[in-house]
């Protein structure tokens, strides 16, 4: 009697199991199986669209990631406010060449930071990329604190 229920709840075990998979299989688009991929597509317009879904391991990576990034952003903007020049404006600036070997012992992913922030508005400056050496006299301009 009781390796009837062990050998039972094994069998209910796999079978859930496999009805899991089978419906991860439905909606994957690169699945073989035959109805596969039924999942209605999303229109660009739609706030889902390019977004993983809500929960998945995807959506829990890219927040860590992005809190990760606001975090450097915010160490970009302390470094500027510290090591930078307050102008007339009120204005903080520090020229790459200094603020490179500066965030050099900190992060070697600070051009990358920095496109993020401008893009955010936070800080500015002259040109689409800058270059060591090419571009050490540009000046970055903190423009908002966050």
């Amino acid at each position: 009697m009781e390796e009837e229920q062990a050998v039972s709840g094994k069998i209910a075990m796999w079978k859930k199991h496999e009805q899991q998979h089978k419906d991860k299989q439905l909606i994957n688009p690169f699945s073989e199986w035959d109805g596969a991929s039924t999942r209605a597509k999303l229109s660009k317009d739609d706030e889902n669209y390019a977004k993983p879904v809500e929960g998945s391991m995807t959506a829990q990576r890219g927040k860590a990631a992005g809190e990760r990034i606001s975090n450097e952003i915010q160490e970009l903007i302390e470094i500027i406010k510290v090591m930078g020049k307050k102008g007339d404006d009120g204005l903080y600036r520090i020229n790459f060449g200094l603020l490179f070997n500066i965030y050099l012992k900190i992060s070697n992913k600070m051009v990358g930071i920095m496109m993020r922030a401008r893009k955010q508005g936070l800080i500015d400056f002259e040109g689409e990329m800058l270059w060591q050496r090419r571009d050490d006299h540009v000046m970055i301009t903190l423009l908002k604190e966050s």
